[in-house]
């Protein structure tokens, strides 16, 4: 059997915890491929494909996509990745996932590496969350407190709207949490289990936190 031909990193934590704001940290000074389940999604709901659509009815309340849609979206983004070391963001989170991802690896020829959990108080996140805006045409995130942007609803790269999506309203933000906690216990035990997994604090400066995930991926 060959050897692995590229390594994984799977960044997992709680809705808010800063995973994509790290992995584009990574992506910039490490030369690391970045695949968000969540970027996978919302294209797919920005051109309303079938599974796109099929996916907005789980994501509109709060709840996680089937693991199903999930795993098919992921399979032909890692299949499309010509760099030789790659975050997974936002997958597994639960254990079938971890399981179907063990898979997958075989079945892609990738290694996962290291598995690093973005820790963060729920009172954290919901501050995170309940202020967090993003532009409807090129993604890009704001903060009303800390990350605002220039002109109110108005984004600084493309001139699209900003707003509040639907799954960062507070109630759906609780339903969110208690689902993530819920489904994501045992992967955490799954991949501690293996030896893999690192517990990072997720608060403090975005340096900071890049720091103490540096230490992860220095040898990568």
């Amino acid at each position: 059997m060959s050897l692995p031909s590229k390594k994984c990193l799977l960044f997992f934590g709680a809705p808010g915890s800063g995973k994509g704001t790290q992995s584009e940290l990574l992506v910039k000074n490490h030369g690391f491929r970045h695949i968000s389940t969540g970027d996978i999604f919302r294209e797919n709901l920005k051109k309303e494909t079938p599974i796109g659509l099929e996916a907005k009815k789980f994501i509109d309340k709060g709840d996680l996509v089937p693991d199903e849609i999930t795993l098919n979206m992921l399979k032909l983004a890692i299949k499309n990745t010509k760099e030789n070391k790659f975050i997974v963001d936002g997958f597994p989170r639960n254990l079938n996932q971890a399981n179907q991802l063990e898979v997958l690896s075989e079945e892609l020829n990738f290694s996962i590496e290291s598995v690093v959990f973005l820790e963060v108080p729920d009172e954290v996140l919901f501050k995170r969350l309940t202020g967090r805006r993003v532009c409807k045409s090129c993604g890009a995130v704001y903060h009303i407190s800390h990350k605002p942007s220039k002109k109110d609803g108005i984004c600084d790269v493309c001139g699209g709207e900003v707003y509040q999506r639907k799954d960062d309203s507070h109630d759906v933000i609780a339903h969110r949490l208690k689902t993530y906690e819920q489904s994501t216990y045992p992967v955490k035990k799954f991949y501690e289990e293996m030896n893999i997994l690192e517990i990072v604090d997720g608060q403090g400066s975005l340096s900071d936190i890049e720091k103490r995930i540096e230490n992860i991926v220095k040898n990568f």
